[in-house]
């Protein structure tokens, strides 16, 4: 039976790693052929002494902690790779937990060829049972929230541009190299970008699923779409051809609401297009918001989902236009300091 390296990047993940590492213990697949290869960057919270004091509980299962000084996510998953000695390479979050034949399904159709990666669904859950956290778990899962991320919400198997975490032959990674540290977020895609170049394919099938905790705060939430943004940027001057209409659109919608925003100081008709547009989506909004509302029967989700959604289209939108702006802005200033030293002189 093939061995399974479970590889996790973590840092200061005190209160959900232990949901992972139970749920990776009670897996249908042999405890006896997964290991687990923990990433962690210097955690200052409890992180370790919990990790510490599963496996004083769990000996069976078998649990690396390794060092990543650099503390980012793809540092995190080389460094695990690097340790790592099962013959398939499964890599999990520590804000996940997979359900019970998770490693068994991805073993699977791995072994049946399905896909070179192979990857599943989220079931997205709340990071806390407040309002807020309801509502942001709601618009993690909402198609006019992330447009057309099926690995969010699909019944359908098939083949993706991308599926979340994913599962990989190890011979994978000596085909198509590692995944990249000069991009802090993104480097799931960019590597998934790489192996479809290659002419690898990416499965996703509904039936591997896993439970991933969202955000808890609208604060947390926009500092993780405005990274998501900013370096999806970076990828995207690598890889243009990879932009999708769902990635297109938050920023389309923050530059024209830039753009009509200075026109209107010349021409009222930009801010009556404007005020306009913006009802057509607050009203698009609350529609999207309906079913959640009614599914948990909380009136209150119609008024706090579009905030979400809101959030999440602002922060990923202005994220990805500074991050091609800046570059350009950077190359400017440095241009006229180096002018105004050699004027100087």
């Amino acid at each position: 039976m093939p061995t399974v390296s479970i590889i996790i990047p973590c840092y200061n993940e005190e209160k959900t790693i232990h949901l992972l590492l139970e749920a990776i213990s009670r897996q249908t697949y042999p405890v006896s052929e997964i290991e687990v290869v923990i990433a962690d960057g210097m955690s200052t919270d409890r992180t370790r002494s919990v990790i510490h004091n599963f496996q004083t509980l769990h000996p069976n299962l078998a649990i690396k902690v390794v060092d990543n000084v650099k503390k980012n996510i793809p540092a995190a998953l080389n460094k695990a790779l690097d340790k790592a000695v099962g013959q398939y390479i499964i890599r999990l979050d520590a804000h996940s937990a997979p359900a019970e034949n998770y490693v068994e399904l991805c073993v699977r159709f791995l072994s049946e060829k399905k896909g070179d990666n192979v990857g599943g669904i989220w079931k997205i859950k709340p990071g806390a049972n407040t309002l807020i956290g309801r509502a942001i778990a709601a618009a993690a899962a909402n198609p006019f929230g992330v447009g057309d991320a099926l690995y969010r919400f699909t019944s359908r198997p098939g083949y993706v541009d991308t599926v979340p975490f994913g599962s990989f032959s190890r011979e994978l990674f000596d085909k198509i190299g590692c995944f990249d540290e000069s991009l802090l977020t993104n480097e799931d895609y960019e590597f998934n970008t790489r192996l479809r170049l290659s002419g690898g394919k990416v499965y996703l099938d509904p039936q591997i699923q896993s439970d991933y905790y969202a955000r808890s705060t609208l604060t947390s939430l926009s500092k993780q779409y405005w990274r998501y943004g900013f370096w999806k940027s970076q990828m995207l001057r690598r890889y243009p051809a990879t932009i999708r209409l769902r990635q297109a659109l938050p920023p389309l919608f923050v530059l024209s609401i830039v753009f009509l925003t200075g026109l209107g100081l010349f021409f009222r008709l930009a801010w009556w297009v404007l005020f306009g547009g913006m009802v057509f989506y607050f009203f698009l909004l609350l529609l999207s918001a309906i079913p959640s509302a009614r599914a948990q029967r909380d009136i209150r989700l119609l008024a706090v989902i579009p905030l979400a959604i809101i959030t999440m289209h602002i922060s990923w939108g202005a994220g990805l236009v500074w991050g091609l702006l800046y570059p350009i802005l950077m190359k400017r200033r440095k241009l006229i300091i180096d002018d105004r030293v050699s004027t100087s002189q």
